[in-house]
């Protein structure tokens, strides 16, 4: 990942306010990265440990093509992907979600129980969950580019990603900046690096996990953030059972209902195109924006331009606070 590096002279002409430094964090950002990921991997390995003797399922294809096909499935372990492979490449490469028993499911998870199955892509003629999943999948990759792409100096605490619909114009991650960038405004410059950041992982054709786990173990996924921890115990008190749903593409991971597009490799043109300051009482909040579509749509460019000339404004009733006392920060480059 690229990182975010001030040219030489910056401080030289920054206000004491903005040398200050924060207190020193007991780990680093990719070490907490890690954190979560290990967690994750632990976790999943221990749910697949607790159903030790393979049970069968009968899965029934309820598709327009190959209707009645029965596949033979493994309990816990085979997934939506797992019979679309069955099926054909075609399937296998072009399935964003699927109906389970009329449930939208995502791709990797695994089936639990004999059921019919049906498979959603971008060219149905009702799509709009589809669309969801890809915007929802849009902003955890942002996140994702987000954390990473600060030196260990400036910190970069990841908030949510607001479920904003498709019809908004652009997808959106909030995150808090160190204070030492409370002057700094993303040139044009920064957010393309930031977008190659993102195309990366996109070219990666990394998978979208996910898992059902116990609020507790959300809570150590997440310890070293408590707006992440908020979010668990929110969901967890609308959850029965008290479970919540995380999502990993790599070795990031977020707190996500969902459902996912399948992998990485769905994605496009994809980029980041904007970053507003918003009025809320963490002053400091940042909310980036980005526009994508997915591998199999091609736009010509003039379409593509006003598609991005869109992204660029705030997708909120609120207007973007102003920031600039005299110390904007104009040089940060992103190597």
């Amino acid at each position: 990942m690229a990182s975010l590096s001030f040219a030489r002279g910056l401080w030289r002409g920054c206000s004491k306010r903005l040398i200050s430094t924060a207190s020193t964090p007991q780990l680093s950002a990719a070490e907490i990265a890690q954190r979560r990921n290990d967690l994750f991997t632990k976790e999943k390995e221990r749910q697949l440990s607790l159903n030790p003797r393979i049970e069968k399922i009968e899965v029934k294809h309820v598709g327009k093509s190959h209707p009645g096909t029965l596949f033979i499935m493994n309990k816990g372990l085979s997934t939506p992907y797992s019979c679309a492979m069955h099926l054909s490449e075609w399937y296998s490469t072009r399935s964003v979600l699927a109906l389970v028993d009329g449930q939208h499911w995502d791709m990797y998870r695994p089936l639990t129980h004999s059921c019919e199955i049906q498979f959603l892509t971008f060219k149905d003629e009702d799509a709009e969950e589809v669309n969801k999943a890809y915007w929802r999948s849009c902003a955890m990759i942002l996140g994702c580019v987000l954390e990473q792409a600060f030196k260990d100096e400036y910190s970069v605490t990841l908030v949510k990603a607001p479920e904003i619909p498709v019809t908004s114009g652009a997808f959106c991650y909030d995150v808090i900046l160190d204070s030492k960038l409370d002057a700094w405004t993303p040139t044009e410059e920064n957010l393309h690096s930031l977008s190659k950041d993102a195309f990366r992982l996109i070219q990666k054709d990394l998978l979208f996990e996910v898992l059902d786990v116990d609020a507790k173990v959300a809570l150590e996924i997440f310890e070293y953030n408590k707006f992440k921890q908020d979010m668990v115990d929110e969901r967890a008190s609308q959850n029965s059972k008290g479970v919540v749903t995380v999502h990993r593409f790599g070795d990031f991971v977020d707190i996500s209902e969902g459902p996912h597009i399948s992998r990485t490799s769905l994605c496009d043109q994809y980029e980041v195109t904007a970053a507003h300051n918003l009025q809320s009482s963490q002053s400091e909040l940042r909310r980036f924006q980005g526009i994508s579509v997915p591998h199999h749509l091609k736009l010509y460019h003039t379409i593509w331009h006003r598609l991005r000339k869109r992204s660029q404004k705030l997708i909120s009733e609120k207007r973007p606070k102003e920031t600039n006392d005299g110390n904007e920060i104009t040089n940060v480059e992103l190597a």
